[in-house]
């Protein structure tokens, strides 16, 4: 087998390199990924109400976690940069855990997976909810970030076992 042929991120003799997917089909691919920020009951009705001291949590999570997506071949060693064509952030309360559930779906029609982008997204939205509500709560727990699903390419459609979300 050859370099070329082995999707590693290591060449033949152990050295760190970019994967070459020059030779891939460029396919429709999608990812989701989600987080959970538990905090507490309080802390999130304060978010929910708009009186964070600095301003609107969920719209400036959101919006860090689109720039996110967008910068995440520069965060990560050996991604690629994709021109990606639909981000969305979806930051939706859950009393029960108490707190809010970060997902990110994010889409690109290229020859390798928007996975990366879609779990850097959705971290950062949830650092960044973290940043603007610790006056509030300095115990706030970022949880569970995990992938929920792709589609596209040759390794086809994943999707995480439903009774662990």
């Amino acid at each position: 087998m050859t370099d070329r042929d082995c999707l590693s991120h290591l060449d033949s003799s152990g050295t760190a390199r970019m994967v070459d997917v020059s030779d891939k089909s460029t396919t429709a691919r999608q990812a989701t990924a989600q987080t959970r920020v538990r905090m507490q009951t309080a802390t999130l009705d304060t978010i929910l109400a708009g009186n964070a001291p600095k301003g609107s949590v969920i719209e400036t999570a959101r919006i860090a976690g689109v720039m996110a997506a967008k910068q995440t071949s520069n965060l990560i060693p050996l991604c690629h940069p994709l021109p990606l064509t639909g981000i969305d952030i979806d930051i939706t309360p859950d009393r029960e855990l108490p707190g809010l559930l970060v997902r990110a779906t994010v889409k690109t029609k290229a020859p390798t997976g928007v996975e990366m982008e879609a779990l850097t997204a959705v971290t950062i939205a949830s650092l960044t909810i973290y940043d603007m509500a610790k006056a509030i709560e300095k115990t706030i727990e970022l949880e569970s970030v995990r992938l929920l699903h792709k589609s596209g390419g040759k390794s086809g459609e994943f999707r995480a076992d439903e009774s662990s979300e």
